[in-house]
């Protein structure tokens, strides 16, 4: 492939910088993988922080630490580092059963003691565990052998569930405990498949496979994942050789690619989704600005349009694949009713109700351009939104503090399906992951954390859903469709939480 001036210029610093770095233009042994991933890492504590809930850069935490229960592609669970698990009859006690014969990367072994370690850490609020409020509610531990029992504190229906999720993993506690926060980030160590080679922040990470691994042993025994968070580059980076996969480009890209010589790729729905919040502040105060604002998005027409028919439009933030979804909550698209409830409110085309909306820029297909789309389709009927970029990281540090714009995109994601981390996390107004914080939604949310008849827990959530969907209080867009493209050399399975895994990828023969 020639490289023109125009394609030089659309290489990110990332990917020159690691070029630089002497990385490998394209593999050299039939062990060697080179992956172009679209984010880069901002901490390897998987745990803490703004990263431990960000659903992207999952895919980097599970190739270096195993998840406490494991998930497979299509999103059941299986036993990880722990073989069993579960409740009482009267759901006062947890058992766990811890597996034998693993060891952490440095090859002391894994014990019960580490599990006990991580779980009580990350209960404690002092930690800054992003989902303090869901490990807290088991404590007073007790080890013997290998197995270990916990009382609740409150019953918490997915608390198990969160075992295969955000911040769902074990650290090494003597090992943290001797080198510190600071020694760990410096070098961490895990018990999954692969070992932290190299890493140069913003740059890449050189990842070896593990030999004391408890699992299957991966297939590559050398992965260079580079950080190239701009998708025309990633693009450049499969098409010239320079990396055998990458993900998240855009669509018209994907078909494009696919279609040459030496490459292969797959999509699917997976069970991210494109939404906006909208935050309870200026204009978003005025529930007929909010539902003029949902009912003027053609959704059908992005998917078509921009998205060339990948993924699927959706009315809450329940995809068909969670536990709450309900197909009879449907939000119409109807521009010119958008313009009479804008009228009542004593705005219109002319003389627009005027609020700010946030965007990422190349962070999943589309997501700008989506953006772009919506603020016409918002023009139309009476709205005049200003679009301003940011950075993933920047999302996460404004919605932390209640601080995004009346409206702003984000990527949600939900491996586990659950109600309580789509619809909960994402719309309940204590949750620090929740910009709407209106009373009458935390007093319809509250009883249902706890709520131990499952068959009425999810029933509660339904009716949550459908109640956003009257009010307008968030604007739910698409269940995106992952496009990944690969060397006809690498077999990659596609897992539907949208983690690419080095682990999974294989040597075509």
């Amino acid at each position: 492939m020639t490289i023109n001036r125009r394609d030089l210029l659309g290489y990110s610093a990332a990917a020159i910088g690691a070029a630089t770095l002497g990385l490998p233009k394209a593999a050299k042994a039939a062990d060697e993988l080179t992956i172009a991933y679209n984010v880069n890492l901002p901490s390897w504590d998987p745990t803490t922080g703004p990263s431990a809930v960000n659903p992207t850069i999952q895919g980097l935490y599970q190739s270096v630490f195993d998840q406490i229960i494991g998930q497979k592609p299509d999103l059941s669970f299986t036993p990880g580092l722990l073989t069993e698990w579960g409740w009482n009859d009267d759901r006062t006690k947890v058992t766990m059963t811890v597996r034998d014969g693993v060891k952490w990367h440095d090859g002391s072994p894994f014990t019960a003691e580490d599990v006990v370690w991580s779980l009580t850490r990350a209960g404690d609020e002092k930690t800054g565990n992003p989902i303090q409020f869901v490990w807290k509610n088991v404590n007073n531990f007790k080890i013997d052998g290998n197995k270990i029992t916990g009382d609740v504190v409150q019953f918490d229906p997915v608390y198990f569930k969160w075992m295969s999720f955000l911040t769902g993993y074990i650290l090494p506690k003597v090992y943290y405990e001797k080198v510190g926060a600071e020694g760990f980030e410096k070098a961490p160590i895990g018990t999954g498949p692969y070992m932290v080679d190299k890493f140069e922040r913003n740059a890449f990470l050189r990842l070896k496979a593990n030999p004391h691994y408890w699992g299957t042993k991966p297939a590559f025994e050398n992965v260079t994942i580079k950080f190239v968070t701009d998708a025309a580059s990633r693009v450049a980076e499969i098409e010239s050789g320079s990396s055998q996969v990458t993900l998240e480009i855009p669509y018209e890209e994907y078909d494009r690619l696919i279609a040459k010589d030496g490459l292969a790729g797959s999509v699917k729905n997976v069970s991210d989704i494109g939404m906006i919040f909208f935050n309870d502040i200026e204009a978003m105060l005025d529930k007929n600005v909010r539902q003029a604002a949902v009912m003027a998005v053609d959704k059908e027409l992005l998917v078509k349009r921009l998205l060339r028919g990948y993924g699927q439009p959706i009315a809450t933030l329940e995809t068909p694949e969670y536990t709450a979804f309900d197909p009879s909550i449907k939000v119409e698209h109807n521009p010119e009713k958008a313009k009479e409830l804008l009228a009542a409110s004593g705005y219109s085309p002319k003389k627009p109700v005027k609020f700010t909306i946030q965007t990422t820029k190349g962070f999943k297909p589309k997501d700008y351009e989506m953006i772009q789309a919506i603020v016409g389709m918002w023009r139309k009927v009476g709205i005049e939104a200003n679009i301003e970029v940011y950075e993933i990281a920047k999302h996460y540090e404004l919605r932390a503090a209640d601080k995004l714009a009346p409206a702003a995109f984000y990527n949600w994601g939900n491996s586990i399906g659950d109600p309580t981390t789509s619809t909960g996390f994402a719309m309940y107004g204590p949750s620090p992951h929740s910009v709407w914080d209106s009373k009458d939604l935390v007093d319809m949310i509250n009883p249902l954390w706890g709520e131990k008849d499952e068959a009425k827990r999810i029933a509660g959530w339904k009716a949550v859903d459908k109640y956003i969907a009257e009010q307008a209080y968030v604007l739910p867009l698409i269940q995106y469709a992952q496009p990944i493209v690969h060397s006809k050399k690498v077999n990659v399975v596609q897992h539907v939480s949208g983690a690419l895994l080095p682990a999974l990828m294989t040597p075509a023969v």
